[in-house]
C-alpha cells in the first residue's frame, strides 16, 4: 500500500540489527513498558486529548526503557542515536507532505472547493448507500494514484464532511475512506508498499498483485456488505431536511462545479506520477488563486480588511496556508466543519511521528526488532503456523516500530528463507506482508500511518478503529486462506 507516499531510496537495504546477547525477555521489556504506559495515559487520564502531546513524550520515555535495556547489552549511545537517525531521516518525505496537506486543506476550504463537494454532495450522495460509495470512490481514486494518503487527504476530507451533514458518525465515515482507500492503495501497482513487498519476498510485482487479489478482493466484498447493511438501519431520522444547510453553503461561499478542476488536476498530477510533494503544493498554489478570484469575501475577511488589494489576498491566503481558519456561515454545524488548521494543524501528527521513530530506532538498534521476529518464527511449526508467525511480527512491528516499512522489511527478510524451506512461492509471503503489514498500520495511534490518517481526518483512531471494517478483516482472511489451505502456491520445480 502506499501510505506514506515517499518511497526510502532503496528500502531492500534497510539493516536489520542483531544482537546476540539480547533475550527474548529484555527485547520485550521496551514493548511491555510502552504499552503499559500509554494504556494508562489515554485510558486513565488523558483519553483523545492523549494525542496532543502526552503520547508523544510516553513514545520517548519507552525508547528510553529500551536505551536502558540496550546499555546494559553494551549496545553504544552512538550506534542507537545513528539508527534514530535513519529512521527519523525516513520520514523525512511523509512529514513534508503533512505539511503540504494542511497548507492544501486551509486553500481548498477558502477557494470553496471542499464546500463545493459537500454542497454538490449533499443533494447526490444518499444517507442509505453513503457509507458504500464512499468506499468505491476512495478505492477508485487511490488506485488510480497509488495512494492512500492522497486519497484522504482529498475527498476523504470532503466525504467527512458530508458524512457529518448527513448525520453519520465521523468515525464511521473514515473507516468507509480508510477501507476503500487502502484496497486501492493496496491494489495499486503505483503504489511503494505494494512495490515494497514482492521486492522483500524475492517475488513480481504483477505476479503479487494477482495473487494478493484472491484474499483482497473477498475482504473488499464483506466490507461493502457490512457497510450495506450498516447504512440500511442507520438512524438518520429518514430523509433529512438540508434545505438549510445548503443555503447556509450558498450564503458563504460561491460554489461552482469549475472549483472542482483543482482537485480533478491534483489527482491528475499525481496519476502521471509527479511527486506527491510537487502535486500537492501545485494544488496548493490552484486554490489560492481560485479563492482570490471566487471567493473575494472571504479572503478580505480572513485579512481583516474592507479593500481587495494584493496585501489583504497574500495575507488571506498566507494564514489560510499556515495557521487556524474558520469560515462562518448561517450553520452551527457547518461552523464546525468549514475550519482548518493550516500546516499548523500538523505539527502535532508530526510531533508524533518523530517520537515514534526514536522508539523504533533505539529498538532497531539494540536488536530487539530482531529478537522478537526470531522468536514468532520459532513458533512457526506447519505452513498455517508460519503464515501465523508472519501476521503476528508485521503487527507487532506496526505498534513498536510505529512505522508501515519496517512491518514489510523486517518479516520479509527474517521469513524469506522459511518460506522457500517449505516450498512456498514468494506470493505467499508478500500477499501475508500486505495482508498484515500494510493495512493495519493505520490502526496504531502512533503509527505513522495512523497518526497521518488520524491528522488528516480529524477523527481520533479510537473512533474509526471498528469501522475500518478491510484493515482489520485482511490478516483474518489471510490466515483463513492460510488454515484451510486456500490458493497456496507452491514454488514451481525447475
Amino acid at each position: 500500500m502506499k501510505s506514506q507516499d515517499i518511497t526510502p531510496k532503496d528500502p531492500t537495504n534497510n539493516a536489520i540489527i542483531e544482537n546476540k546477547e539480547l533475550n527474548i525477555w529484555e527485547a520485550l521489556i521496551p514493548v511491555f513498558a510502552l504499552v503499559a504506559m500509554l494504556f494508562y495515559n489515554v485510558f486513565f487520564v488523558f483519553g483523545d486529548d492523549a494525542l496532543s502531546g502526552s503520547n508523544q513524550f510516553i513514545l520517548i520515555l519507552g525508547a528510553a526503557v529500551a536505551a536502558i535495556v540496550g546499555f546494559f547489552n553494551k549496545v553504544s549511545y552512538k550506534q542507537m542515536l545513528e539508527e534514530v537517525t535513519e529512521n527519523v531521516k525516513s520520514t523525512t518525505g511523509a512529514l513534508l507532505i503533512l505539511l503540504m496537506v494542511g497548507a492544501l486543506a486551509g486553500t481548498w476550504l477558502i477557494s470553496g472547493v471542499i464546500p463545493s463537494m459537500i454542497y454538490y454532495g449533499l443533494q447526490i450522495l444518499n444517507p442509505t448507500f453513503f457509507l458504500v460509495a464512499s468506499v468505491i470512490i476512495c478505492a477508485i481514486i487511490s488506485i488510480a494514484t497509488g495512494s492512500s494518503w492522497t486519497t484522504s487527504a482529498t475527498v476523504g476530507i470532503a466525504l467527512i464532511g458530508i458524512g457529518n451533514t448527513l448525520g453519520i458518525s465521523a468515525g464511521m465515515t473514515a473507516g468507509a475512506v480508510l477501507s476503500g482507500g487502502y484496497f486501492g492503495d493496496k491494489m495499486s501497482p503505483l503504489s511503494d508498499t505494494t512495490n515494497l513487498a514482492p521486492a522483500m519476498a524475492g517475488g513480481e510485482l504483477f505476479d503479487h498483485i494477482k495473487y494478493m487479489a484472491l484474499t483482497t478482493v473477498p475482504t473488499i466484498i464483506v466490507t461493502l456488505t457490512i457497510f450495506l447493511i450498516i447504512g440500511l438501519n442507520i438512524d438518520t431520522n429518514g430523509t433529512p431536511d438540508i434545505s438549510d444547510k445548503l443555503q447556509a453553503i450558498d450564503g458563504a461561499f460561491n460554489i461552482s462545479p469549475w472549483l472542482f478542476s483543482v482537485p480533478i488536476l491534483v489527482i491528475i498530477l499525481i496519476v502521471k506520477k509527479t511527486p506527491p510533494l510537487i502535486a500537492l503544493l501545485i494544488g496548493t498554489l490552484l486554490a489560492a488563486i481560485a479563492a482570490i478570484i471566487a471567493q473575494p469575501e472571504i479572503i478580505m475577511a480572513i485579512s481583516q480588511t474592507n479593500i481587495m488589494s494584493f496585501e489583504a489576498a497574500y495575507k488571506g491566503v498566507m494564514k489560510a496556508i499556515t495557521v487556524d481558519t474558520a469560515v462562518v456561515t448561517s450553520s452551527l454545524e457547518l461552523n464546525d466543519l468549514f475550519t482548518s488548521g493550516g500546516m499548523n494543524g500538523m505539527l502535532g501528527t508530526i510531533w508524533l511521528i518523530v517520537c515514534a521513530m526514536v522508539f523504533g530506532g533505539v529498538m532497531d538498534a539494540i536488536g530487539a526488532l530482531s529478537r522478537i521476529s526470531k522468536a514468532l518464527l520459532s513458533l512457526a511449526t506447519s505452513t498455517f503456523g508460519l503464515f501465523a508467525s508472519t501476521v503476528a511480527s508485521c503487527l507487532a512491528l506496526n505498534v513498536t516500530a510505529s512505522d508501515q516499512y519496517l512491518a514489510l522489511v523486517v518479516p520479509g527478510k527474517m521469513f524469506k528463507k522459511a518460506y522457500q524451506d517449505r516450498e512456498l512461492a514468494p506470493e505467499n509471503l508478500s500477499r501475508t506482508l500486505e495482508d498484515s503489514g500494510t493495512v493495519t498500520s493505520v490502526l496504531v495511534p502512533w503509527n505513522t500511518c495512523g497518526a497521518y490518517q488520524s491528522g488528516v481526518l480529524g477523527v481520533s483512531v479510537a473512533d474509526y478503529f471498528i469501522y475500518a471494517f478491510f484493515n482489520w478483516i485482511s490478516p483474518f482472511m489471510t490466515l483463513l486462506f492460510a488454515a484451510f489451505s486456500i490458493k497456496i502456491k507452491q514454488l514451481q520445480k525447475s
